[in-house]
């Protein structure tokens, strides 16, 4: 069986690893990691919870360490692209706790902060930057960011980017890299569009795809309770109260509808924090901290601002309104049930929103069963539709989501229906990557 001390990493990077406990490989990790080491580029279809944030920090880092350099002002060395604020701290927190021996800089540059703080952190110099691809835009247009002698440039979760809406901010960014570097693409699935991104930036690319031992869809126990909207906050909080329940997401389609939960929640005497795009960094910072050290034990999110939370121990998902894109649904549920531990998701299912729970049962091919109801909540549920009817399509305000953000700060998922279509950038890698010192000699 591999181990990480057979991957040929510098030594100090594989006494971090060891200092994190670890000692065997992903899948991810054993495919990669070589491959990157070969200076190939690399196309990683994977999920979250696949280890793919070390499968691509790890090299990196080795190759920081095996060819060292002196800070540029405004110019990094690496650069990883990510579709929210929250995926870049934590891509960030994982190239620092790996790094913890070496002499590396790190730094995160996203929207919903001042910039100032920014461009003072770039002018100082910086190996590694890790950005939302519209504030990275915003920095170019001040002439904060220098990315010609970029040499690693990596995609993380790209096809959530395209979803986004990111594709012209790529466009500008990759019209500033240089052609002779690295560039890595991880993304959850293959659609066209991350098949077409992939063709224009990647130069003869290695492709890994690992899925995780099991689907998420099997991992995590599923019911529905049939409840109209009026009684959906009193049905949520007395599931919060049940026993058993230690760390609990919840999720709502709109910004908005997280806050009104919150305060519902707290007329009934739970606790709950919302993250989401109006939130300020601070404010989403502090919820985070508070849900990960169980201070506050039940988070309300929206879609896209749960994208880069990466919590162990989460108990209970909670589907406070169902979806529209029923590829959310396994995005939702697949927070719980991580590291072999139980994981149970409940959907609260207002009638105009059994379209979207058919097409989550089409989608995941399996019948979400009905739970048992709560002590005293008898009287607040509906019976379980008859399945022979088939449900209504929903029109109007029901059916949407929130809008996505350009600036990476979770804002919410896009209209159903709505397709991105990657078109060909400038940027493209066609010619092999050349190491400085290689090039110098």
């Amino acid at each position: 069986m591999t181990n990480f001390d057979t991957l040929g990493l510098a030594e100090p990077i594989l006494r971090a690893v060891k200092a994190e406990g670890y000692e065997t490989p992903t899948k991810i990790q054993a495919q990669a990691i070589p491959a990157l080491m070969d200076d190939r580029d690399l196309l990683g279809i994977a999920q979250t919870g696949t280890g793919k944030t070390a499968a691509f920090t790890l090299p990196t880092l080795h190759y920081l360490q095996e060819e060292r350099q002196k800070l540029v002002p405004k110019t990094p060395r690496v650069l990883v692209l990510a579709p929210t604020r929250e995926l870049a701290l934590q891509i960030a927190e994982s190239f620092e706790t790996y790094a913890k021996f070496l002499r590396v800089r790190v730094q995160t540059v996203f929207g919903g902060v001042k910039i100032g703080g920014q461009i003072r952190a770039l002018k100082a110099g910086v190996d590694v930057l890790v950005a939302t691809p519209g504030r990275l835009v915003d920095l170019q247009g001040q002439g904060a960011v220098d990315l010609s002698e970029l040499e690693i440039l990596i995609f993380d979760e790209a096809d959530q980017m395209l979803d986004l809406g990111f594709v012209h901010d790529l466009r500008k960014i990759m019209a500033k890299v240089p052609d002779d570097r690295q560039t890595m693409l991880f993304s959850a699935t293959m659609p066209k569009s991350i098949e077409a991104l992939a063709k224009d930036y990647l130069f003869e690319p290695v492709k890994v795809s690992v899925a995780p031992e099991s689907t998420t869809a099997e991992r995590v126990e599923q019911k529905a309770l049939y409840v109209e909207k009026e009684h959906k906050p009193k049905v949520l909080a007395e599931l919060l109260k049940e026993p058993g329940v230690n760390r609990a997401l919840v999720f709502t389609r709109t910004k908005h509808g997280a806050d009104a939960v919150v305060k519902k929640l707290a007329q009934h005497g739970v606790e709950a924090k919302a993250i989401h795009g109006n939130k300020s960094q601070p404010q989403r910072v502090k919820a985070l901290a508070a849900f990960k050290d169980g201070s506050c034990p039940v988070l309300v999110a929206t879609d896209i601002a749960a994208r880069g939370i990466d919590v162990d121990g989460v108990s209970h998902v909670v589907n406070f309104e169902m979806p529209n894109v029923a590829e959310q649904y396994v995005h939702r549920i697949g927070r719980t049930a991580r590291a072999g531990r139980a994981g149970l998701a409940y959907s609260l299912v207002a009638e105009d929103e059994l379209y979207y729970l058919r097409d989550v049962e089409k989608t995941i091919r399996m019948k979400i069963k009905t739970a048992d109801a709560p002590d005293g909540l008898e009287g607040l549920l509906s019976d379980e539709p008859d399945p022979s009817v088939r449900p209504v399509k929903p029109k109007g305000p029901a059916g949407r989501g929130q809008q996505p953000s350009r600036r990476g700060g979770g804002g919410g998922q896009r209209r159903q229906g709505q397709q991105t279509q990657a078109k060909k950038p400038g940027g493209g890698s066609r010619r092999p990557r050349r190491r400085k010192s290689a090039a110098a000699s």
